[in-house]
């Protein structure tokens, strides 16, 4: 049991990381920096496409992992 969760807990991870990496980044460049997070706070637009399908999928691969995690502490012994 210990094995296939850590086998699991190593292919989330793997998966999150990627995730994570294929995301575009929220502010990019110098305009970014100088306006802060104000742009995604008031702005009107929200994330379409391959970007919320990205955004859904980190929430439940980071859910997965922290399932994982605990799951892995808990049949350790």
């Amino acid at each position: 049991m210990h094995a296939l969760l850590v086998t699991l807990l190593v292919i989330v991870c793997i998966a999150l990381i990627a995730v994570v990496l294929l995301q575009s980044g929220r502010s990019a460049g110098l305009s970014g920096a100088i306006t802060g997070g104000a742009e995604q706070l008031f702005g009107k637009q929200k994330a379409r496409g391959i970007d919320a399908v990205l955004h859904r999928v980190t929430i439940v691969l980071a859910v997965l992992f922290f399932v994982l995690t605990i799951a892995v502490t808990y049949f350790q012994l």
